[in-house]
């Protein structure tokens, strides 16, 4: 039996206290457009995927559960959570808690093998390339 290919992340859901606040607090790091809002949910775009903002905590906070935002400048990002007062956790990465408690970690897209199309990013107006390290990666996983 042949079993169906991952194609990647459509997109990420988080369950936030309140959806003003979590969009002011992301609105402060980031810029993005919120394609879709209501008293319970908001998606925020990041080009062909999205975060789902969910109001409601079904589930403790959690140590180690995570998911990586890709940025196309970490030292930047770092600098806005500390204007923010946001929680940066110790480690070798940018990790940080968001204020309903989800760990986020954030690495910078010419450092990684991650990719978008070079259609996805003149849509999102982005010019960005990658390092000669990322490049090798790429290569050698057959996507470069």
């Amino acid at each position: 039996m042949t079993h169906p290919r991952l194609v990647g992340i459509n997109h990420v859901a988080l369950e936030v206290d309140e959806i003003d606040p979590a969009l002011d607090f992301y609105g402060k790091l980031f810029e993005f457009e919120v394609s879709e809002r209501s008293a319970s949910a908001a998606f925020i775009e990041i080009g062909d995927q999205f975060i789902a903002l969910i109001r409601g905590r079904s589930k403790p906070r959690d140590a180690q559960r995570h998911f990586g935002l890709v940025v196309d400048d970490k030292e930047a990002t770092r600098r806005a959570l500390q204007a923010e007062g946001a929680e940066i956790l110790p480690g070798r990465f940018l990790d940080f808690l968001d204020p309903a408690g989800n760990r986020v970690q954030v690495v910078q897209y010419d450092q990684i093998q991650f990719a978008k199309t070079d259609a996805v990013l003149r849509g999102m107006g982005l010019v960005l390339g990658k390092t000669e390290a990322a490049l090798a990666e790429l290569r050698a996983n057959g996507l470069a």
